[in-house]
């Protein structure tokens, strides 16, 4: 069997090699010829995965080491017998930690009063309901758009994307990246938004119109972003606008990176038969695997702030990546994972 493996997934280095013959390639380097011959590949987002790459190959599974699979031709591998799996949920709670650092980040800065404030929730995954859980633990009113889910489940958990607009003081982006939600936040979705109002995006970049955002800055209180369009050729203008940008990296946690290589690892290993891989999980190497746990009970908002930005010190992610967008790429490939917290 041969596997090849993007050389920037964490702890994958020596896992397959008792197995298999396995090559490790930087994601540039994963074309037709490196896959032509392969039974598996493991990849990150960075892999565009359709005809041009898949063709005439061997490839019997892709397996993502990401939640998002918005890089795979879904309906070609379907087409063509190729099995593929995601990642799904491993980020997040390191996604939860971004958005709600961010938060009292940026409300620090612009001295904004957090008290009383409704966050909207815009897609209600995993991702979105670590956010909304989180944040409800911390007293924010939050209300919930997810048309898939309300259509399922019971409509008054959740409301219409033009009610939250309107109503939310903070509006966080937690889509999946599909035709429906390409550029769903445009000139029009700004124009509901409330004066004053936090935007944060860390989903896709491309569920954002950026001409419309950067028409819509002065009317917001705050604007972060974690993910961007043309990443990683990412807008200079609309890093200069924003309050908070940073490389792609809200779901780069430790623990979430030890349980999207296992995840990836173990989608291999059953598809391949390879038994004793079934339950791997990586070797932390005498670091934790836990989160840690902060109880933010009956703490003032500069307080809580204070001991988030020291679980987290998310303006230093900022700063690098202002000081030199054009090494977007090797920000993301050599960050240095943090460990998530969980809040009680």
């Amino acid at each position: 069997m041969i596997i090849v493996i993007d050389k920037d997934i964490p702890f994958i280095e020596g896992v397959f090699e008792n197995y298999a013959t396995v090559r490790y390639l930087d994601s540039s380097e994963i074309n037709a010829a490196a896959v032509h011959d392969a039974d598996a590949i493991v990849i990150r987002t960075r892999t565009k995965c359709g005809a041009a790459l898949l063709e005439g190959s061997s490839v019997k599974i892709i397996s993502t080491a990401t939640i998002g699979y918005d890089h795979i031709d879904l309906e070609y591998c379907r087409n063509k017998g190729i099995h593929v799996q995601n990642a799904s949920g491993c980020n997040a709670g390191a996604v939860m930690n971004y958005v709600v650092s961010a938060i009292y980040g940026t409300a620090s800065r612009k001295r904004i009063n957090l008290s009383g404030c409704k966050v909207g929730i815009i897609g209600v995954g995993n991702v979105g309901s670590r956010v909304a859980r989180a944040l409800g633990l911390l007293g924010f009113n939050v209300l919930l758009n997810d048309p898939p889910r309300a259509a399922v489940e019971s409509p008054a958990l959740f409301c219409d994307l033009d009610f939250l607009l309107r109503n939310s003081d903070i509006v966080s982006m937690h889509v999946p990246l599909t035709p429906e939600t390409m550029g769903m936040a445009d000139a029009a979705f700004f124009s509901k938004m409330k004066l004053g109002a936090i935007f944060v995006n860390a989903s896709r970049g491309e569920v954002v119109d950026e001409s419309a955002l950067l028409g819509a800055v002065e009317k917001l209180g705050s604007v972060v972003l974690d993910t961007w369009c043309n990443e990683p050729d990412i807008n200079r203008d609309l890093l200069k606008a924003v309050d908070i940008a940073t490389p792609h990296i809200a779901g780069y946690s430790y623990q979430g990176k030890l349980v999207g290589t296992s995840m990836a690892v173990r989608a291999v290993a059953r598809y391949l038969d390879i038994k004793e891989l079934f339950d791997f999980f990586p070797d932390p190497k005498g670091e934790p695997r836990d989160a840690v746990k902060l109880d933010l009970r009956d703490k003032s908002q500069g307080q809580i702030t204070s001991i988030l930005q020291y679980n987290y010190p998310i303006f230093t992610d900022d700063f690098m990546l202002r000081i030199a967008p054009e090494n977007f790429e090797s920000l993301r490939a050599n960050y240095r994972y943090r460990r998530e917290f969980f809040i009680d």
